[in-house]
């Protein structure tokens, strides 16, 4: 390489890192550059002070840059040739230079590139992170079914795409991409992008990076299930629910149809918390959703199946339904509600193919269990009830959580608005109940 001096290999840790008749580092010169017969070759350039061309023996050409930090000389690589030109490497090299002047001067913007590297080495992987989050933030502040749900997302949708990133790596085009890869499933992809928000507001609070990636990605549009049971199908649950054979889940099923409650609300109920002389459910803080406590009125209904369920209750019960594990309450409605609705007619058969090819039948339920929930609220809305009030029952802190039913309430208002008086008829008419009254057409014979 006639146009670029060389330095002596073993010069190259020595002060003087830049030889006093370097040459200019262009394209040409870098491609007409020889590897040495053994070790590695670096070539200074003339103008930037410590920017230069290694080439190894083997032919491997990179850019280098030389430079001190607090007395001590440190050396990056930029990158290698041909991905990084020749052009690109000197403006990296520049502004390199520019942070390590503001860094030596004390100024904001000033950056060390081999202590940045070291950082991102050691930087906290996004699986870390997760775990991070569910022990020290959703553990000790989210409902158990909460973080449940939170670890699954997190282990079978999250972590298999980013898992394995630096918390500080992830761009918003990768929460992006996460997010459009389950657009089939719009309402669980939004979930799936509240959860990495909030997994990331945690890295930001944690001091691991200083923005967060998932803001601004836009939610899929989410269509909301809103199913109840008309009275005909209630009344078909309750006559399935009295010929189920386990009554201990039948009563859970019971107490979710007239007290609107949330399954787990229910199911991990203590007969401490109702006040039977009063008809009250007083229910604790970190049994409800709000995390605050209730005062619940019961109705006659849920007086019924709970004096009933206290005259048959076992010395020592806490819980109303208790599981099989001593001490420890019933988890879970599946099964049962499963069969109810197969007997009610609220379930569809279809078939599916067993493990050794046989057609198997398979039941499923129409209508979720949450669905008793809805449909205690929509029975009160359309008899009637204020919006306020039925939210008030349902425990929602929110008022705008309750008008969901507002549409049940039509034929209630409805009646109400027939209630005012004809102020626009004819004056000279006969009032309608002086009218003679029509007999309608299919009934007249004639």
């Amino acid at each position: 390489m006639a146009d670029l001096k060389v330095s002596h290999p073993q010069a190259t840790r020595q002060s003087a890192l830049v030889p006093r008749l370097a040459k200019h580092i262009t394209e040409r010169a870098v491609k007409a550059a020889r590897p040495p017969s053994k070790g590695s070759r670096i070539h200074y350039d003339d103008v930037l002070r410590g920017f230069g061309l290694r080439v190894t023996a083997s032919g491997v050409k990179a850019f280098i840059l030389n430079y001190s930090v607090a007395g001590r000389e440190r050396r990056c690589t930029i990158g290698r040739h041909p991905a990084w030109s020749a052009e690109a490497a000197r403006n990296e090299a520049m502004e390199i230079r520019v942070k390590l002047d503001k860094l030596n001067r004390g100024e904001d913007g000033g950056a060390d590139p081999l202590q940045e590297r070291d950082q991102a080495r050691n930087a906290a992987l996004v699986s870390e992170l997760a775990e991070d989050y569910m022990q020290r933030y959703a553990v000790p502040r989210k409902r158990p079914k909460s973080v449940h749900e939170d670890r699954l997302m997190l282990n079978r949708i999250v972590l298999p795409k980013l898992g394995r990133l630096r918390v500080s790596a992830v761009g918003r085009r990768d929460v992006e991409a996460l997010h459009t890869s389950l657009r089939t499933t719009p309402v669980q992809a939004n979930r799936v992008l509240a959860l990495v928000s909030k997994v990331f507001s945690w890295a930001m609070d944690s001091g691991l990076r200083a923005d967060n990636p998932a803001r601004g990605v836009k939610r899929f549009h989410e269509e909301r299930r809103e199913s109840w049971l008309s009275r005909e199908q209630l009344q078909a649950l309750a006559t399935a629910l009295d010929e189920y054979p386990d009554q201990n889940a039948t009563d859970a099923l019971r107490l979710l149809i007239v007290t609107g409650s949330r399954p787990q609300e229910v199911l991990t109920a203590e007969w401490p918390m109702f006040d039977l002389a009063r008809a009250v459910w007083t229910k604790p803080s970190h049994h409800t959703k709000q995390k605050k406590v209730e005062h619940v009125p019961l109705s006659a209904a849920a007086m019924g199946i709970l004096t009933q369920m206290a005259e048959s209750r076992k010395d020592g019960d806490v819980h109303l339904f208790p599981g099989k594990q001593d001490g420890r309450a019933r988890t879970t409605l599946k099964n049962a509600w499963k069969q109810v609705c197969r007997a009610a007619g609220l379930a569809t058969m279809r078939q599916v193919m067993g493990k050794r090819g046989k057609m198997l039948e398979r039941w499923r339920p129409n209508v979720r269990v949450y669905d008793l929930r809805h449909s205690f609220a929509s029975h009160l809305v359309s008899r009637g009830a204020s919006l306020y009030l039925v939210g008030r029952l349902l425990g929602h802190t929110q008022p705008s959580t309750t008008t969901r039913y507002a549409h049940v309430a039509d034929q209630a208002l409805r009646d109400i608005a027939n209630g005012f008086p004809d102020v626009l008829g004819d004056p000279k008419k006969p009032p309608a109940s002086e009218k003679p009254a029509r007999v309608p057409t299919l009934l007249a014979g004639d």
